[in-house]
Formats: C-alpha cells, sequence, structure tokens
C-alpha cells in the first residue's frame, strides 16, 4: 500500500510503498479516502515529542471505508483518533491515553487500522474530504465549547485566533447553538471571513488596544471565550470575561503567561477551564451536533496524495483559513 513517511527528522515527506496491513480481534481496517493535517502532524515532523522513533506515517484525522471489521465491512466512517482515554468523563488516561498518529502509524497511507471502538459513521450530507477535516480539531472545539465551558443559547463568546482549525468549529458551534460570537486574529481577511461563518465581528490581536477594542465592539465583556494561545495574552482575557464567565483553553502555542493578574480570577470568581481532545461521548456527541445542525468544516484546501510535502508546508506556514486535507482516493 502507498503511504506518506517521515523518514527522520525535518526530513520532506515521501511517497513509500508498504506491505499490506493485518488486524487483530477487535480491529477494523479502513480505506483511507482523505486525511487532514493537524499542527501536531508538523510538531512530529520536527521531532517536538518524546519517544518519536522514524520512519513514522503521519495523521490523525481520516474517513473512508471498512473494508475489514465485524459489522462495519463496507460503511463510511469517520475515524476517533482518541485511543484509551479511558472510563473518566473528567479527563483521559494520564499513562494510556494517545493520538493516532504517534506511536502507531497514522492515517497519511491508502489503509489504517484502528480499534472498532474508534469508527463512527460519516454523517451523509458530508464529503470525504469534509469528514476528514472534522475529528481532531471538531472534538477538541466541542468539548471546550460544551463539555467544559458549558455553552448556554444568547450567550456571548469570544473565539480567538480564529483561522485555526479548532478556533473555526469552535465559532461554528457557538453560532449554531444561537451564541453571539466575536474572534481575533492577525489577519483582517481571516476576521471578513469569519463574519461570513456568522461571527459578529473581530479585532486584530496585533494592535495594543485590542482588549479595549474588543469591550467596545462587543458592548461589553464576554461569558465564555476560547483560547488555543495563551501566552501573554491571557492577562488581557481575564480581564475580558464577565463575572462569573467561563473561560476554556485547549492549548498553549504562545507558551506561558509571563505574569497574571490573579485578583481577576477571585473577584470576578471566573471559571478557567483545561481542555484536551474528547472523550468518546465527546466525539459522538460532536457527530451527531454536526450532523444535526448540517455543519461542514471548513475546508482550506485540498492537496492530492503525491502533494503531502506541499500540504505540510502550507500548515507549517501558518497561511491557512480552515482544514488542509489531502485525498487519498
Amino acid at each position: 500500500m502507498k503511504t506518506l513517511v517521515i523518514t527522520e527528522k525535518n526530513a520532506p515527506l515521501v511517497v513509500q510503498e508498504r506491505e499490506a496491513l493485518r488486524i487483530s480481534e477487535g480491529e477494523a481496517l479502513v480505506r483511507v479516502h482523505a486525511a487532514a493535517l493537524n499542527h501536531r502532524d508538523v510538531w512530529i515532523r520536527k521531532g517536538q515529542y518524546a519517544g518519536l522513533k522514524y520512519p513514522i506515517v503521519p495523521g490523525s484525522d481520516g474517513a473512508g471505508v471498512v473494508v475489514e471489521g465485524a459489522g462495519w465491512i463496507g460503511k463510511e466512517v469517520i475515524i476517533n483518533p482518541a485511543f484509551n482515554w479511558g472510563n473518566s468523563l473528567t479527563h483521559q488516561h494520564p499513562k494510556d491515553f494517545h493520538i493516532l498518529g504517534l506511536p502507531e502509524d497514522g492515517t497519511f497511507a491508502e489503509y489504517v487500522k484502528v480499534p472498532l471502538s474508534s469508527l463512527v459513521p460519516k454523517p451523509s450530507h458530508l464529503s470525504f474530504e469534509e469528514a476528514a477535516a472534522l475529528p481532531l480539531a471538531g472534538v477538541t472545539a466541542y468539548r471546550a465549547v460544551f463539555t467544559r465551558a458549558q455553552l448556554r443559547v444568547g450567550e456571548k463568546v469570544l473565539v480567538t485566533g480564529i483561522g485555526g482549525g479548532v478556533a473555526l468549529f469552535a465559532l461554528q458551534y457557538a453560532v449554531a447553538t444561537g451564541a453571539k460570537v466575536f474572534v481575533t486574529s492577525g489577519s483582517p481577511e481571516k476576521i471578513d471571513k469569519a463574519v461570513k461563518l456568522g461571527a459578529s465581528g473581530g479585532v486584530s490581536y496585533k494592535d495594543a488596544d485590542w482588549g479595549t477594542a474588543l469591550l467596545e465592539l462587543a458592548g461589553g465583556p464576554f461569558d465564555v471565550i476560547i483560547d488555543g494561545a495563551a501566552g501573554d495574552g491571557m492577562d488581557e482575557l481575564l480581564n475580558l470575561a464577565t463575572p462569573g464567565g467561563r473561560l476554556a483553553f485547549y492549548g498553549a502555542t504562545r507558551g506561558n503567561p509571563s505574569h497574571l493578574t490573579a485578583r481577576r480570577i477571585f473577584w470576578k470568581q471566573l471559571t478557567i477551564l483545561g481542555s484536551t481532545m474528547g472523550s468518546p461521548e465527546d466525539f459522538r456527541a460532536m457527530v451527531t451536533f454536526v450532523e444535526s445542525h448540517a455543519l461542514r468544516p471548513v475546508v482550506d484546501q485540498v492537496f492530492l496524495f503525491e502533494e503531502g510535502e506541499a500540504a505540510f508546508r502550507r500548515m507549517d506556514d501558518a497561511r491557512q483559513f480552515g482544514k488542509i486535507v489531502v485525498k487519498i482516493k
């Protein structure tokens, strides 16, 4: 079978032929029709995870048709890439939890084997390319917005860093729920695109007074804030939250904050929430939500299988608005 392989740290992706996969009891073999990139895949290529061993087939997101697997043969599916979440709904198992694509070979291949429990029927209104865009970012946003922040109809929401996969899903989910959503971005073009998706407006986080501008634009502070950057902007987010507000953080791409005004947290009685990926229950609920609201993931660009290296370069350049997808069949 054909695979896209990272042979060593910082090496370009290459197409390799590998032996056919064999499944064990409790597993399924999926013919992958499309796979999507996450920043995680770029970080794997850069060697930024402990215990990395090359060569490796990256890819956490995928959709396709089951060719082997009890009770699933011939069905169109989305793959839940979160393995061994554990029995708790509040958090993943600290040792056993891991994500498809590391250490197991991932979805950038003609075939991938996964546990039967990772299969979820593909919503019929989605193409394979759209469905492949959904898993990792979709469930991360769903857990942050609903399971953790408990978003309610009519609330005012801030989603930072619009353009990335998780942020866009958070925007789509919140708009579908009936919330009033505002965004930040370093790109005016991305803010304009977010408005077309239902955002009420946005500001550039590059502006020195971006927090004040947001309060003026939104007519006051926010009930819910969804953020994946952290960094020094985190202190301003505490200022932007309404008393009793909830802030859900799913990442820290800008690192740790150099300072925080701690009194804002206790005086405003804020709830600070951490969120990572999602449980199997979150994943199934997310797919049901997407199906019931007929939502379509925002796809930035679709590349052919042989163009996998170009897809990775686009992700690394951070120029995308939405998910970058590789069409495998």
